[in-house]
């Protein structure tokens, strides 16, 4: 997902929302040194965070002093519109209320959905006709596009996940994000 996601977008502060061990945050700062700082926000962070932090510091010292953690809601940490949202396996209705964190800041965002649950999420008019979990996550991309954000819909190879669809917004228009997307890739190809 990081790799993915750092196709596209490039520095702002990451803020990985239900992020657990923050792996996804610290991946994305090591994939690009644009983005100063991460936060990584859970509502119980796992035991063995600090330690796996630890451990990639101690790889990669870069990413010393760079990387915060919040045990508590997603609503207890503020999004400015430079951030980038992300969310991996965001479960049932957190991947709605990721997306509308990142909306309401008009902040870049990304979320691999996962544990569809169609009592709590909204599958709009669709589940007669596609899968309800493939419907919850078309009115997603809907709903962000609605919101004048530009969407993009990837896939992560099955074999990494299952649950494996990738949705991707930023604010702003589609124009000035194709002309951002193409300076990035010559300026990785010159790096080359």
């Amino acid at each position: 997902m990081a790799r993915r996601v750092r196709r596209l977008f490039r520095g702002g502060r990451i803020v990985d929302l239900g992020g657990g061990h923050g792996l996804l945050a610290q991946v994305m700062l090591l994939l690009d040194d644009s983005s100063p700082t991460a936060v990584v926000v859970d509502k119980t962070l796992p035991p063995s965070s600090a330690k796996l932090h630890e451990v990639l510091v101690q790889a990669w010292p870069r990413l010393s002093g760079r990387i915060g953690f919040v045990c508590g809601s997603l609503e207890d940490v503020e999004i400015v519109p430079t951030d980038v949202v992300v969310s991996s396996h965001a479960c049932g209705a957190l991947t709605d209320r990721v997306l509308n964190r990142a909306a309401a800041a008009r902040a870049r965002v990304a979320v691999l959905p996962c544990c569809h649950d169609l009592g709590s999420c909204d599958a709009g008019e669709l589940t007669g006709w596609v899968d309800g979990a493939v419907a919850i996550d078309i009115v997603r991309a809907m709903r962000l596009g609605q919101q004048g954000y530009r969407t993009w819909t990837q896939s992560i190879p099955a074999e990494i996940t299952l649950k494996n669809r990738l949705l991707l917004g930023a604010p702003g228009s589609s124009e000035r994000l194709r002309s951002d997307a193409a300076e990035v890739g010559l300026r990785r190809s010159v790096r080359l």
